[in-house]
């Protein structure tokens, strides 16, 4: 006999329908929700539902809630704080971050020329614009954070919500500077104007809806950062030897 049908409490339908919101990438960790009456009035329900669902949500670690209001967990934390210790202190975690990337994001980069919604190429103009005018300021700081917040949009725009959240992580090492210094990389002679092509070329591709040059923009990008970035590092090392002979004279007895 089959099991009858159980009606779904409105505090479930709530929880469920913010739960929602936050897998989708709508909800993001540390954003403060409206205030409850508000919320309430905008979801349709009653107040007393409305802080059931929120305890739900707050049960399954996915909701904060204190004095201030109540906020989007940044659950994340839990594995992106203590990857940043391991992968900080670890010389092997740059070039497999880029190999990881490169197996992964030109990939990604298509699926969001395919799947991408009106709304979803509204956002990726928006966060090509704002590469643009951070980069014709002359605003090398500006113009790495909307770097990063292109990747995200289009991340968001492939609808894969396992891809969003995994690269959602590996964006947040990216901005703590984990993987390699993005301001100095920015500051780069020649290096600004180059990637900036190339992300108008990744947006351009994705708005076009045209995948196969969507992949090929985004991996070209990646293997671009990763040659320079090596680069960087290499001539950071170089330049750490100079130093030490200089310092030598510190170290070592003069001969008499």
């Amino acid at each position: 006999m089959p099991e009858p049908i159980r009606p779904v409490k409105l505090a479930e339908a709530i929880a469920e329908r913010i739960q929602t919101m936050i897998l989708e990438g709508v909800l993001k960790p540390g954003e403060k929700l409206i205030a409850e009456r508000e919320l309430a009035e905008a979801l349709g329900v009653s107040r007393p539902s409305l802080r059931d669902g929120l305890a739900l949500l707050e049960e399954k670690g996915l909701l904060v809630t204190s004095k201030g209001g109540t906020v989007v967990a940044r659950f994340l934390d839990r594995l992106a704080d203590p990857l940043a210790e391991l992968l900080g202190s670890d010389e092997r975690a740059v070039a497999d971050y880029f190999e990881f990337r490169l197996m992964l994001e030109p990939q990604a980069t298509a699926l969001a020329a395919a799947r991408a919604t009106e709304i979803d190429r509204g956002e990726v103009a928006r966060c090509v614009a704002a590469m643009r005018e951070a980069h014709g300021a002359d605003d090398p700081t500006t113009e790495a954070n909307a770097d990063v917040a292109l990747h995200t949009a289009i991340y968001e725009a492939t609808h894969n919500v396992f891809l969003l959240h995994i690269m959602t992580l590996l964006a947040d090492l990216l901005r703590k500077n984990i993987f390699y210094n993005r301001d100095q990389l920015y500051r780069r002679a020649g290096v600004r104007d180059l990637l900036l092509e190339q992300h108008l070329a990744i947006g351009e591709a994705v708005l076009a809806g045209d995948a196969a040059a969507a992949e090929a923009a985004a991996g070209a990008h990646i293997r671009f950062t990763q040659s320079t970035t090596a680069q960087i590092r290499e001539e950071e090392a170089r330049l750490a030897t100079s130093l030490r002979r200089i310092e030598r004279a510190d170290v070592v007895q003069s001969g008499k």
